[in-house]
């Protein structure tokens, strides 16, 4: 398949924060970009060529993506998978909208981490009333998780007990869901792969995450974990990208055992959070990759350049009134990076800006991000 080369047109379905890094990647590569976006202050709107201020199932802006877009791409895996299919009928699509349903559904997601020959927590897929009535002790104590919708820790209970699981499922509708047993972690840990065929894949170093109430609050790159351990990683994201046959960028999350061992949480079909400090710390960033896989490139190298830690900055880091952080002390700090995001609005728990630290090794990096953040 031929290469698609500047200055073509680009879509992407969805204009928050990953789209508008992806907007500005895709531009200083010297293509245009459209965005489908229902948000009229859409942060990915403010950079794009175009911005298509509709549904992102809307017959009309779907046509004009397929018209006018030499290749199609998302920001988050909650779009509709049936337009992707649909817009892949006249257009490039990447990934495809097969590969957005799988990561949009827990069950399958997870049934196709098993078809991978990669490990899982175990499980108990709940698609009726029956599928919880059977003995749950395996998976006990467990978090019941919605098999659809759920992110930065939406969508799920911790329960202890039977009758937990069972009033749980009862709270939550009566939806599908997995029941999935809590394990005894040591930490958890991403890997990136980026693939635009069997033989161009590239994977960026395994970044350690830290979460606070679901939400991922700090990244640690290289992961303080073994060499080996680290690489087992890459390599289980690889072999998920090939199970599935994937174009584009890939995030796999992963549970790091007692024992050293791992196993997959979950995947998503589009550059990650925890991926953000490829911006200010590697050769290629993670947005680039995805225009790269979408234009059929090769991907880019994937070196580190620095040891880093990133941080999100949540809407709580806001005054109240809207008031804006402390931001001198972070701007006055020489080897730090501050990415906004545009949003108008901050609330608590929404994603407004990150940075990244980046120091002669992550002991000290994160040390002075800490400090940074004291200040905010």
């Amino acid at each position: 398949m031929a290469a698609i080369l500047p200055p073509a047109m680009l879509g992407i379905l969805g204009g928050g924060q990953l789209g508008r890094m992806f907007v500005t990647a895709a531009k200083r590569m010297g293509y245009r970009v459209t965005v489908l976006d229902p948000d009229a202050s859409a942060p990915a709107a403010e950079f794009a060529d175009v911005h298509l201020c509709a549904a992102f199932d809307d017959a009309d802006a779907l046509a004009t993506l397929a018209r006018t877009c030499a290749a199609v791409t998302t920001e988050f895996e909650n779009v509709n998978a049936d337009a992707m299919r649909l817009l892949a009928k006249t257009t490039r699509v990447s990934p495809s909208g097969d590969c957005v349903a799988i990561a949009q559904d827990r069950i399958a997601e997870k049934s196709w981490v098993g078809k991978a020959g990669l490990p899982t927590a175990p499980y108990l897929a709940i698609e009726s009333v029956e599928d919880i009535q059977v003995e749950l002790s395996p998976y006990l104590p467990g978090i019941l998780k919605t098999a659809r919708l759920g992110y930065d820790g939406k969508g799920q209970v911790r329960v202890k007990t039977a009758d937990e699981a069972r009033a749980a499922y009862a709270n939550l509708g009566g939806q599908a869901c997995v029941l999935e047993k809590m394990l005894d972690l040591k930490l958890e840990v991403s890997a990136i792969v980026t693939r635009t065929s069997a033989a161009q894949v590239a994977v960026f170093p395994v970044s350690e995450n830290i979460h606070q109430n679901g939400i991922l609050d700090e990244s640690i790159v290289p992961a303080r974990i073994a060499p080996e351990l680290a690489a087992r990683a890459q390599q289980y994201a690889v072999q998920l990208a090939e199970a599935l046959d994937y174009v584009g960028v890939l995030a796999v999350e992963f549970f790091v055992l007692g024992d050293d061992s791992l196993v997959v949480n979950e995947m998503a079909p589009r550059p990650h959070n925890s991926g953000h400090y490829t911006i200010d710390a590697c050769v290629t960033n993670q947005y680039q990759q995805q225009v790269r896989a979408m234009c059929g490139l090769l991907p880019g190298k994937t070196d580190l350049l620095s040891p880093v830690v990133m941080v999100n900055l949540l809407g709580d880091v806001w005054g109240e009134d809207g008031s804006e952080p402390n931001w001198a002390v972070l701007m006055e700090a020489p080897n730090t990076h501050l990415h906004s995001y545009g949003k108008k609005h901050a609330r608590p728990g929404r994603k407004m800006a990150h940075y990244c630290v980046l120091a002669a090794n992550v002991d000290d990096a994160l040390e002075q991000a800490r400090a940074l953040k004291d200040t905010l």
